[in-house]
């Protein structure tokens, strides 16, 4: 840490700046940081009763530790169930509702309800990750990371220790998609195992040279067991180029082992989440109809067993279908779907039909459903943090309260919807938030912050690692655009993105940013500024060599993981998809598309004061971009400054780093708004 801070010739510490956010009212990175984290809520068999977890962060420790805990299902004094020095997660019945398994020590363990009788499940040397029960209570299938030319844990044990042990620590390859998000993946595959619920011999059965669950699986849950516990569904991607398919299909295999068998072949799409009906009759789970987008609308789909047939289930519904939850008695399946910066649950008829509206205008997620067809989830806003709610068709209750008490203190205004006209009369959507103490007869700065993606969206609800509420408290508006690209405003709002990153979503964002100045006098025209991450850092690097509106200017500029150079770009980054569909081919098939979008060819335009954040151990968009970027500004003689994280990926997740790059990012818009 000593060696860090000096190397940015920062003027006071770290911890000087603790000191210097505390002694304010406004609401800090520092508040934040005490939110307790609700999530993963599983209903037991019964429907009496729900096991969820909380995180809390431990700041000294630069972590934030989850365990597990339990209530009823109408409300109440909760208890917790694990406890010590590692994180607890993951919470799963058996289907008698005699034990919950979980995960801790990367192992299986077992539970009583009352958190008594601990009992670890598996003792696999490769660890052990996401257990799901069979049917039938008898067997527990889990993810381990293996060697794939191994067949038994002792092959996999030695591997690991010999590697340990050796002094050479090179990476060595002979295939793309050799490491994702934040690690390698030259060595070891994903693979599915079961082992006997009350313990024994674990057996892999997905073996071979592949990833299942793949690398990039979109869903949460990958793989389930059939009725009669005899079968497992699971995801692989068939391909034998990873790094350039989306193709992940469903496979079935005997529980006992054996061949198996590719049941969504004739996709080429992302097939995703396979849930059995309690009868039998069908595996529901989600598909992309396009090959290599993985933006695609997610359609939810029903394999019919018996026909060896799947059919669409929402014809005409325009949303993706984001998570699938059957009811116990597998006559209907409930889901979740962005609608315009909200995360609304829709019921359907297991065999098909209309999708009925049961929640609407909130953010739910963690979606599970109770015998009785009541249905429990997470929801938050951008008001307050996550908590756990129990609904039915007309209402929604809190079933926690965990952080009432330091949210009736912050008293944080609610965002405020906005809309305009963006690029071809197109009408955009977007939020704004401002201060507690908000007065409209002061001038206030305006900060934009842009999102990531870039097919995603600001929606209302809780986040971490972009709060508005620190910035909208720290004095300033907040204002976040959607533009195209953003989810939840229909498919082709989705797809007008590709192909077109500087084009009608920047017009999109000028416009709006146009409007909210029109609209509201107490915005300072003169102090503006804008931030953003991954694709919202390609748009501020963008903005930097196309800051010339004639309506406003950005006095400042903050780039997180920004795209800078798309050539260099699609050579380092993992997922080679992304580009290919978004720049319609590779820098050599398509060199137009890739110089007429890529910021680095508008240098000469740099002229704003821009803070240039990353973390050194982004695989998605390599810190690489951002050197580019700041070498560029410097070599220019423009105002700017470089921080980079050794420890983080592409999002700043550690506390001590998160608070950090918080106060850093809030002293530079101090400096040049204020």
């Amino acid at each position: 840490m000593k060696r860090f801070l000096v190397a940015f010739g920062l003027s006071v510490v770290l911890l000087a700046s603790f000191a210097s956010a505390q002694q304010t009212s406004h609401y800090a990175v520092e508040d934040l940081l005490k939110i307790r984290r609700v999530g993963d809520p599983q209903v037991s068999p019964d429907g009496k009763r729900v096991a969820f977890t909380i995180g809390d962060v431990n700041f000294d420790a630069n972590r934030t530790l989850t365990q597990i805990y339990i209530m009823s299902s109408a409300g109440g004094d909760m208890k917790q169930l694990t406890n010590g020095a590692g994180s607890s997660s993951s919470p799963r019945w058996s289907p008698d509702g005699k034990k919950i398994a979980y995960v801790t020590g990367d192992q299986v363990w077992v539970m009583e309800p009352d958190g008594s009788n601990k009992e670890q499940l598996t003792k696999i040397s490769t660890g052990a990750g996401g257990p799901v029960w069979s049917p039938d209570g008898n067997w527990m299938a889990f993810v381990s990371d293996v060697y794939p030319d191994c067949t038994s844990d002792e092959c996999n044990r030695v591997r690991d220790e010999a590697a340990e042990k050796s002094k050479v620590k090179a990476h060595v390859t002979d295939r793309l998609l050799f490491r994702h998000w934040v690690e390698w993946r030259d060595r070891k595959r994903t693979h599915v195992f079961v082992v006997a619920s009350k313990g024994g011999v674990a057996r892999d059965l997905t073996p071979g040279d592949f990833d299942s669950p793949p690398y990039a699986v979109a869903g949460d849950v990958d793989y389930g067991f059939s009725p009669d516990s005899k079968e497992l569904a699971y995801l692989r991607n068939p391909d034998k180029i990873e790094a350039i398919s989306t193709n992940s299909d469903v496979y079935i295999v005997p529980t006992a082992g054996g061949p198996a068998r590719n049941i969504t072949v004739s996709n080429k799409g992302y097939d995703d989440t396979p849930v059995y009906t309690p009868d039998g009759k069908y595996i529901i789970y989600r598909s992309q109809a396009t090959a290599g987008f993985e933006a695609d609308r997610w359609r939810l789909m029903a394999y019919n067993r018996s026909a060896g047939t799947s059919v669409e289930l929402l014809r005409g519904f325009d949303q993706g279908v984001d998570e699938v939850a059957l009811s116990p008695d597998g006559n209907t399946i409930y889901f979740t779907a962005g609608d315009r910066g909200y995360e609304n649950v829709y019921k359907v008829p297991v065999t098909g039909g209309a999708q009925q509206k049961v929640a609407g205008n909130l953010f739910a997620s963690n979606l599970a459903v109770a015998p009785d067809n009541t249905f429990v989830f997470v929801s938050s806003s951008m008001s307050g943090p996550a908590e756990i709610f129990r609904g039915n068709a007309g209402s929604v209750i809190a079933l926690t309260h965990v952080n009432k008490e330091l949210m009736a203190q912050a008293k944080l205004r609610p965002a405020e919807e906005v809309e305009w006209t963006g690029a071809l009369g197109k009408k955009i959507q977007g939020f704004v938030i401002k201060p507690v103490d908000f007065d409209p007869n002061k001038k206030y700065p305006l900060i934009v912050i842009i999102h990531g993606g870039p097919q995603s969206a600001f929606n209302n609800n809780w986040g971490y690692r972009w709060n508005p509420q620190i910035f909208a408290n720290a004095g300033y508006v907040v204002f976040q655009p959607n533009p195209r690209g953003s989810t939840g405003y229909g498919q082709q709002f989705t797809n007008e993105i590709s192909g077109d990153w500087g084009g009608k979503p920047y017009v999109d964002i000028m416009n709006g940013v146009a409007d909210v100045l029109r609209r509201n006098s107490f915005i300072d025209r003169t102090r503006i500024g804008a931030a953003g991450a991954s694709y919202g850092g390609y748009m501020v690097d963008w903005i930097l060599g196309h800051n010339n509106d004639p309506r406003f200017r950005f006095k400042t500029l903050v780039s997180h993981a920004g795209v800078y150079n798309l050539t260099s770009m699609y050579g380092a980054t993992e997922e080679l998809w992304f580009p290919e569909w978004e720049f319609k081919g590779t820098p050599w098939s398509n060199p137009a598309m890739y110089a007429r979008w890529s910021p680095n060819m508008f240098v000469r335009n740099f002229k704003t004061p821009t803070l240039v954040t990353a973390g050194e151990l982004d695989f998605r968009v390599p810190y690489t971009q951002s050197l580019e970027l700041y070498t560029a500004l410097q070599r220019s003689g423009v105002e700017s400054k470089l921080i980079l994280f050794p420890d983080e990926g592409h999002w700043i997740l550690k506390p001590q780093n998160s608070a950090f790059w918080y106060h850093n990012v809030l002293e530079w818009f101090d400096k040049h708004l204020k």
